[in-house]
């Protein structure tokens, strides 16, 4: 009876496996289909991309519209003005956001709880709103088609400072006051121990920021007027004609501006995923 019973629950086990497994495949191919389907189109002739019914890969696959991409848009000169701001933006915010969640998660000071409820609070406004006096702010300081302008409103935020003081809130305080007592300042115990025990949460702030940055394309259409101080979002926008779309074209920059994003992502995965684990641990 009892080996009945122990041969009942691994079989239920090995189907509650199957299953879980079974749903994330899904989970997948659904996640994966429109990205494969951006990825055919752009390599398709003219003629198999509104044929019906769909063919989902080309017999003779052409890299033609990744060629008229370079030639086009001006590629290059969009692409390094995407790379400037998205790399300053990160690093700009990995730094003041790790500074003011250090500040939030080991310092006690009158009004923390209560600045902090109020910097949470304003994640609740919509960024619309304040985009008008931003640009009013911006343009008379003469920050207009600079990379300032683009960098400077996000070079820290509300859920960079929420994130990185989540996590520091499990580094142990007893380390951080051990180095007081060895008579470390605040900066270099910042620098020197509480940055290198917080790689996972910075991995997982400099992926989402990166991404965030990488794809505006409100915020520099907005600010820019200037053709060659277009982002690659805003320059890929361009290629919709007013009377017809070039699917083909339009999907290979898809691709080209997605690459930068997934090689990222796959070199930091391992610290966004732990960083994620470990962010929510402590409130």
């Amino acid at each position: 009876m009892k080996n009945e019973r122990t041969g009942f629950f691994e079989g239920y086990k090995i189907l509650k496996a199957i299953s879980i497994h079974f749903l994330i495949g899904i989970g997948l191919l659904a996640t994966m289909i429109p990205f494969i389907w951006m990825f055919s189109t752009s390599i398709k002739s003219p003629g198999e991309i509104f044929v019906y019914p769909p063919v989902w890969f080309p017999k003779v696959p052409t890299f033609a519209y990744y060629k008229e991409l370079f030639e086009r848009v001006r590629f290059f000169i969009h692409f390094k003005n995407s790379i400037i701001v998205a790399v300053s933006v990160t690093f700009l915010n990995l730094f003041f956001s790790s500074l003011a969640g250090y500040a939030f998660a080991k310092f006690k000071f009158p009004g923390r709880e209560k600045i902090f409820g109020l910097l949470l609070a304003t994640m609740m406004i919509p960024a619309q709103v304040t985009m008008i006096p931003v640009f009013m702010i911006l343009k008379s300081m003469g920050l207009l088609n600079t990379y300032l302008g683009l960098i400077i409103p996000g070079a820290s935020s509300v859920f960079g400072i929420f994130l990185m003081r989540q996590f520091m809130l499990t580094i142990p305080s007893d380390l951080i006051d051990s180095a007081r007592v060895d008579g470390c300042s605040e900066f270099r115990i910042y620098w020197n121990i509480v940055l290198p025990l917080s790689k996972p949460v910075l991995a997982t702030l400099a992926i989402f920021t990166f991404m965030a940055s990488w794809n505006e394309f409100l915020w520099p259409l907005i600010i820019m007027t200037k053709e060659t101080m277009y982002t690659l979002p805003v320059a890929l926008a361009n290629l919709n004609g007013q009377h017809n779309t070039e699917w083909g074209l339009l999907m290979a920059g898809s691709v080209v501006v997605i690459l930068p994003i997934l090689i990222l992502f796959i070199f930091l995965q391992k610290y966004f995923i732990k960083g994620i684990a470990l962010s929510g641990i402590k409130g």
